[in-house]
């Protein structure tokens, strides 16, 4: 998908800004707060984004939005085996998640749902966006796969990510994540659902 690469937000703390990792374009802000979404390698089907691709290709910021929204409704309708349904499954990406919090990043919001997992993280000093989606991935496709008895790839290659513009945005994309499963209809308060922030929130009231 096509990128204005000359467009920089206010406060940037990296020289590395626009760059490809491969499939997708993303943003190296340094430790600016960064809304991430990976997903299960069958949970949608690489035609499809290209099509989408193809459809949404002008480079704008609206454009870009569009994208992101039909990603995100179709992986709320639970393509795939959405092995992210198991407990056991659910429990290592969450507890994986917290683990990295305080060594890699300052962990905000999330939520693990049956095949994708939202989070709102901000980068520690000199930490990559690259070097944290290898952090929450890597390890846990390899366990994963012991579990489940199966091999192959478990997550899809490339991680989805936005950089947070203001306080605005960051309350927002909490909110997002936290009712991510209520809008899938997968419950019906944002702390009903366990691998997620809004569940541990309540917990600790």
């Amino acid at each position: 998908m096509a990128v204005d690469y000359r467009f920089q937000p206010k406060g940037l703390k990296s020289n590395l800004g626009w760059y490809d990792r491969g499939y997708i374009p993303h943003f190296e802000g340094g430790e600016i707060a960064q809304f991430l979404t990976y997903r299960l390698a069958d949970s949608m089907p690489a035609n499809v984004l290209d099509r989408w691709r193809k459809e949404l290709d002008s480079g704008s910021e609206a454009d870009d939005t569009r994208f992101r929204k039909r990603v995100e409704l179709y992986l709320d309708r639970g393509h795939g085996e959405c092995w992210l349904r198991d407990p056991r499954i659910a429990e290592l990406v969450e507890d994986n998640l917290l683990f990295h919090d305080g060594k890699k990043y300052d962990l905000k919001s999330w939520v693990v749902m049956p095949n994708h997992v939202h989070v709102l993280l901000t980068p520690l000093k000199d930490v990559e966006l690259g070097s944290i989606a290898h952090s929450l991935k890597s390890y846990v496709a390899h366990r994963a796969n012991r579990i489940l008895g199966r091999q192959g790839r478990f997550w899809q290659p490339e991680v989805f990510d936005r950089y947070i513009r203001n306080q605005r945005h960051f309350a927002n994309v909490i909110r997002y994540i936290e009712r991510n499963p209520v809008k899938a209809h997968l419950c019906h308060e944002p702390s009903d659902w366990r691998y997620s922030s809004a569940y541990w929130k309540k917990l600790a009231k």
